[in-house]
Parts: structure tokens; C-alpha cells; sequence
């Protein structure tokens, strides 16, 4: 059987022995890091934008009295105010976090995401428009490069495919990640199979839907383009369905970081600044 590409890298051992894999080319470096920053602003004025109407809806209109999910306050029994979010039918109290929170000086501020979460952090809808679509732009290109690049130089294969006996393994690869074991050595130079599915998921799927979904709602682009519109079902599912993979994509991002910190913070920063990626030490050095 042939082996991965991956496998098939270049190492090398310095005097230490240890073992050193360059896992990360330079452009694979940076459209990560300016991803990372790009997504955060995108995240921050995109909840400033949400908060301009918190609530979403399914269809191409806005059914008011009846959305799929709402973030608000109403005031309770007691007389006072609380944060809510509605979900379909069902309620939860989110006071201090969601619906309504502190500003300076302790006053409590009906708003659906707090100002530390949002950009900027004023209510501001129109610079958090701006920001936003051109930190989308900017998403757009740096996704086209990382994709030509990942084409064109077999990288996008070998980080978002998996082998056949990775497949095959998929159980095993379950276990040891519920187990936090991670892969040393020579199987460390290429990625699990969950990490290729999932970045595979989030490349190929939830990145385009969120820009799609994005583009959907623009009403040049609805004008020039209805049938992607028509696509999400109208202009409010394309609203929900933007929401709803940035969500997802935000979740990715939590797990992604706390399997950084898990399986070695050093190593890992290393890697994706440096392009060099340690094995551990060689056991032919060791002996």
C-alpha cells in the first residue's frame, strides 16, 4: 500500500535528538493567523448587527410575534427586569449575560449581547456594518488564497482528507480523543481523522454557507442573484442560517483552542509560527 504524503514529509533530528517536521508552509501560516483575527472581528460586529433586531426568523419574512429564537428582557414577577432567551417556546433566564446586561456605572442595559462582546461597543449599527463587510471581504480572499494554495501544493488534500486506514480507524481515533491521547511520532505528522473531518466540515461547509447565507441577505445581491435567495428560502432563513454557522464555527474555534492547550500549547504555537513541528526524540539517538 502507498503511503500518505504526509508521511513522506521531510524530517530532521538536531544534536538533542530530537525529531523536527516542518508541518506548517508559510502561506498555510498566515492565512490561519489572519483568519483568526479576521473571524474575531467578524464576530464582534456581527453581534452588533444582531443586536440591532435580536431575534431570527424562518421564511422570507419577519413573523414578529412568533420568531425561532429571540434574545430580550421583560420584567418579572418581582417588578424587576430580566434577561430572556426564547427559543421556539421555551424560555430561559439570562440576566447579566444575554438580554440584559451592566454598562459603566452599574446600570443595567437592555441589549441582546453585551458591549464587551460587540464592535464596536457602543449601539452603533452602522459601524458595525462597515467593519463587518470588510472584514467579509477579507475572509473571502484570504479563503480563495488558502484554497489555491491548498490545491495547487496537495496541502488541502493531505489536511482535509483522510487516508484509508485513518477510515478504517475512525473508532479507535474516537477513543484515544475521549481518552485526551494524542498521536506521537511518525503519526503525528499528519492530522487525525476527526480533525480532517471536522476541518473539512468547516472548510467546505459551514465558511461558504456563512458568506452564501451573508450574500443572500444583501438586497443589491438579491436583486442581481434571486435565486440565492430562493436558495435559503427566503431572506430571514438566510439571516438564521448566517447566525447559526457563525455559531457553529465559533464552537469549532473553543474546541480547536482547548485541544491546542491539551495536546501541548508549545508545540502547537511552535508549529503554527514557525512552521516547525517536533516529533519528540529519536529513538536511534536515545539508545
Amino acid at each position: 500500500m502507498a503511503a500518505s504524503p504526509a508521511l513522506e514529509a521531510p524530517e530532521t533530528v538536531d544534536r538533542q535528538g530530537r525529531r523536527w517536521f516542518y508541518r506548517h508552509p508559510l502561506v498555510i501560516r498566515l492565512a490561519h493567523w489572519v483568519n483568526a483575527a479576521v473571524l474575531l472581528v467578524l464576530l464582534m460586529s456581527g453581534l452588533q448587527i444582531f443586536n440591532a433586531h435580536p431575534a431570527l426568523y424562518w421564511g422570507a419574512v419577519s413573523t414578529f410575534d412568533d420568531p425561532a429564537l429571540a434574545i430580550t428582557s421583560e420584567q418579572g414577577r418581582d417588578g424587576r427586569s430580566r434577561g430572556v432567551v426564547t427559543v421556539g417556546t421555551h424560555s430561559l433566564d439570562t440576566t447579566g449575560v444575554l438580554g440584559l446586561s451592566r454598562a459603566e456605572g452599574g446600570t443595567e442595559v437592555e441589549r441582546a449581547f453585551p458591549a464587551w462582546a460587540t464592535l464596536p461597543a457602543d449601539q452603533d449599527l452602522a459601524t458595525g456594518r462597515r467593519w463587518h463587510f470588510l472584514f467579509a471581504w477579507l475572509l473571502v480572499i484570504n479563503g480563495a488564497v488558502y484554497l489555491l494554495y491548498g490545491l495547487f501544493s496537495g496541502q488541502l488534500r493531505r489536511r482535509l482528507i483522510p487516508d484509508g486506514d485513518q477510515i478504517r480507524d475512525f473508532g479507535g481515533s474516537v477513543k484515544e480523543h475521549l481518552l485526551l491521547r494524542f498521536p506521537e511520532g511518525t503519526e503525528a505528522k499528519r492530522y487525525n481523522v476527526i480533525q480532517k473531518l471536522t476541518y473539512l466540515v468547516v472548510v467546505l461547509g459551514l465558511l461558504p454557507a456563512m458568506v452564501l447565507a451573508g450574500l443572500a441577505m444583501s438586497p443589491g445581491m438579491d436583486a442581481a442573484w434571486p435565486w440565492l435567495t430562493e436558495l435559503f428560502g427566503g431572506r430571514q432563513s438566510a439571516r438564521s442560517v448566517h447566525f447559526i454557522a457563525a455559531g457553529l464555527i465559533v464552537v469549532f474555534v473553543v474546541v480547536h483552542v482547548l485541544l491546542v492547550l491539551v495536546s501541548g500549547l508549545v508545540n502547537n504555537m511552535r508549529g503554527m509560527i514557525t512552521g516547525w513541528f517536533s516529533l519528540g526524540r529519536d529513538r536511534e539517538h536515545a539508545r
